[in-house]
């Protein structure tokens, strides 16, 4: 048993990204933000299935070409070899917690020249 503060973590780019409160060693656990119109590369797992509950604001989740606006409350579960594009297109910032399992350290494969 351990206990994470979020405030002793930080954004993976500053103010936006990932700021991953647990790494492994069976799930990845993160609270995850983005500015108006900040994205995060078009990209797929192998393994590890995805999760995004969004709490604040909205935010488009591209999963194999298709387009869900999801807004505070709502999920999305996304499989392995869906390929999947976040961007913030709405008004103000957006906050999201995301979940990873099962852990894989090295499972994250870039889409190059994705359009939706």
């Amino acid at each position: 048993m351990y206990i994470v503060n979020e405030s002793d973590k930080e954004y993976r780019f500053g103010d936006s990204g990932p700021k991953y409160l647990m790494k492994g060693p069976r799930m990845n656990f993160a609270i995850v933000q983005f500015q108006k119109n900040q994205d995060f590369k078009a990209h797929y797992h192998k393994i590890m299935e995805e999760n995004f509950f969004i709490l604040e604001g909205t935010v488009d989740v591209v999963v194999d070409g298709v387009v869900n606006h999801l807004r505070p409350g709502q999920l999305i579960h996304i499989e392995p070899n869906e390929v999947h594009y976040v961007i913030n297109n709405g008004d103000g910032p957006v906050k999201m917690i995301s979940t990873l399992a099962p852990y894989t350290e090295v499972d994250k494969f870039d889409v190059e020249d994705y359009k939706y």
